[in-house]
This record gives C-alpha cells, structure tokens and sequence, in this order.
C-alpha cells in the first residue's frame, strides 16, 4: 500500500474511533462558577469532572445536558457547592442528559431545589448530601434530590435535610431504587408520587414531618402510581411541624406520620421498623381534594401491609379532635389509619396482617371532610400472596457505577 493511501487510512480510522474519555478537574477559588459550568458544557460522553476538596462559591445553578458523563467529588463533606450567595431561584445544578452519575459531594443552600434531573433516564445519585444549614424554613427550596420523568433512577447512600416539601422526591419516574439514605427535617423525608416499579429500603427517614409518601396526584401528564414496595425501612420520631409553603400538597401532611399511600395501586410494605410518630405509623387514604381530571384514580388499591416492627406512635395525633379519639382508644391510636375509602368492594384499599391493629374515619366518599368522621376499629382482609412484581427497582447496571 504506498504511504499516502496508508497515512490516509490510519487518520480516517483515527477520525472514527471515539474519543477517550477525559478527566476534566475544578478546584475551588476565584472563577469557579465559569470554571466549572465551562467544564460541564465542553464535557464529551464518558468523561469524568472531577470537583477537588473545598467550598464551591457558586452565585448561578449549574446545568449538565451531555450524556455519560460523571460528576465526581472527594467526598460529601470534602467538596461542597455553596450556593448561600446565589443570585437566581433555580435549582443548584440542573440535570437533563441520560447516563449520568452524581457522587461524592454535597450541595448546600440553594435557593431553589437542590439537583433536579428531568428526563434523565439511568441517573445515579451516589453519596450526595444536600443540606439547608439553617434548619427547617418555608423559604428553603422545594426538592433536595429531585429525579423527574425518568427511566431508570438510583439514589444510594445519600443525604438530605431542610427542604421545604421533600429531602429526596422522584416524580412521573420508572424503574426506582432508594435506598441506605438519610432523610431528615424535611416536610416529607422521601417521596414517591406518580411513580412505578418502586423500592424504597434501608433508609433511615427521621425528624420529618411525614416519612416516606407513596403519593399519586391528578393533573400531571404521568398518573397511575403503583407497584412500589417500602421495605427494611427505619421510620422514626417524625414530629417536626409542617413548615411548606401555603398551597403545596404537603402542607397537609400531618406531623408525626410514618409511612402514608396515598391513591397508589399495589403499594407493599414490610420489614420496616417505625417507632415514635405520633400521628400514625403507618397512614392509608384517598386523594381528599376536588379534581376534574377524568384519567385519575383517587383510591388507594392493593396497599398491603405485612410483618412491620411498630413501637410507639399514635400518642398525639396532629389532627382537630384527635387527643379526644385517641383518648377514646385507650390513649393511642391503633397503628394503622385508614380514611375508609375504597374503590370497589370487590378491591379493597388496603390489607393487613391482624397482628397490627387498624383504625377507620369510616368516610363515604372521596373529599368528604373530615368532620364527618366516624371513627372505630377497622377490620381489614389478609394479605394475598406477594404478586409478580415484575422489573421493579433500578436497572442492576447501575449499581456498578457504585465502584
């Protein structure tokens, strides 16, 4: 082959083979916030940006849209982007590229939500902590973790505090695996809420409001949340007050709730331990609002309860009349509370092992106030036979990025 054809050959070879990946590394200091945003846009599929020890001074959010790339810090603690000065209400960093990894270090005080990712399908948050370092306030952002109309999601060994409706939510997602996290002073500590193939296990969710919500809202383009399983769970002393915004949905969430389903299908629950919320360790109900969405379901369906450590609980219910109810009790609420309300005789809302007692507001019908509660001891089916769950939790392919 004489040279020239063979320099040719070799350079359209070179030209086709992809490029290796990268490590682009930032250091804190003056320029950071162009240093590092340049990084995240000049970042090529499977590069890695590496984030040195120290406090990120961050004035502006922080966006991702190449795909493959992951963000790596030296540790929670060590590297911190500090948006405390930060200009704009958006979120700390912006996600919106598949097969990206998140790990090893933490966001503080955004003015915003903390890391949003929307439509990033096979997301990894690994060993992130978002924190509002100054407790529990209306005005922290929404959102600590916050994966949205995604397929493929997997938080592990993460951290959250402070936000304003829940630590870590994943909204309008698939195939969802949250698991050894730390959820705590937020409104909600975890939320799954028109969601699918959901496992939420080993987390510790404490000094919430409420602890884990599995939640199915109306008027979002993805409804009909289902098939979650909440297990090996440790759930306890959820009683910090409410403090959302006027207007959220989770303003309504009571203090002291465990675990809460609200209008989900196939919602099982075993394994967790649950202990001092004092409203109700374990909480199951209807969609309580009007709606004029023709596709959504209210009701509770199939939300099973099986083997659950239950301590304490029940003992101050934050509901108007419920010192009286519990009174009538013998002191505390039975664990379980139920509102009554099911789609259909033929599906009940809810089972339950008897082992664990069960209340109800004995209500007729979805929106019915709770003035006209009738409460008394509920009486609920045995569980069935687990059900296929099908493909449920994150993709096993993400756990390896976990190395």
């Amino acid at each position: 082959m004489p040279r020239f054809q063979l320099f040719c050959t070799i350079a359209l070879a070179a030209m086709a083979a992809p490029l290796a990946a990268e490590t682009h590394r930032v250091a804190p200091g003056e320029g950071a916030q162009e240093r590092l945003q340049e990084a995240l846009i000049l970042a090529q599929p499977g590069d890695e940006i590496v984030l040195e020890p120290g406090r990120f001074v961050l004035t502006d959010g922080l966006s991702l849209d190449v795909k493959g790339v992951t963000v790596r810090g030296a540790g929670s603690d060590a590297s911190v982007l500090d948006f405390t000065t930060q200009r704009d209400a958006g979120e700390g960093l912006l996600v919106t590229s598949d097969n990206v990894t998140l790990r090893d270090f933490a966001v503080e005080n955004p003015k915003g939500d903390g890391i949003k990712s929307k439509g990033a399908d096979n997301i990894v948050y690994h060993r992130i902590r978002v924190t509002w370092t100054g407790g529990p306030k209306s005005t922290n952002g929404a959102y600590g973790i916050y994966p949205v109309e995604s397929t493929g999601v997997l938080i592990d060994s993460s951290e959250v505090s402070g936000a304003s409706d829940a630590g870590i939510y994943v909204g309008q997602s698939r195939r969802i695996t949250v698991r050894n996290s730390l959820a705590s002073e937020n409104v909600a500590g975890i939320e799954i809420e028109n969601s699918r193939d959901a496992v939420v296990e080993e987390n510790l969710v404490t000094r919430n409001t409420g602890g884990i919500l599995v939640f199915d809202l109306p008027g979002l383009p993805v409804m009909g949340g289902g098939n979650v399983v909440v297990r090996n769970n440790l759930v306890v002393a959820n009683v910090t007050p409410n403090f959302a915004p006027p207007g959220n949905i989770v303003a309504s969430v009571l203090r002291g709730t465990g675990i809460m389903v609200m209008a989900n299908e196939k919602v099982w629950i075993e394994g967790n331990l649950l202990s001092e919320n004092p409203t109700a360790p374990l909480m199951v109900a209807a969609y309580i609002q009007p709606f004029d969405d023709a596709r959504y379901n209210p009701y509770p369906r199939d939300v099973v309860i099986t083997e659950n450590m239950v301590g304490e609980g029940g003992t101050d219910p934050a509901f108007e009349g419920g010192q009286q109810v519990a009174a009538a009790f013998g002191g505390a609420l039975p664990p379980i509370m139920w509102d009554g309300l099911s789609e259909s005789a033929d599906r009940p809302a809810l089972r339950a092992i008897p082992e664990i007692a069960a209340w109800t507001l004995n209500l007729e019908r979805q929106g019915q106030s709770l003035a006209d509660a009738k409460p008394g001891l509920a009486t609920l089916p045995p569980p069935p036979e687990p059900w296929d769950f099908g493909e449920i939790g994150a993709p096993a392919e993400l756990a390896a990025r976990l190395k």
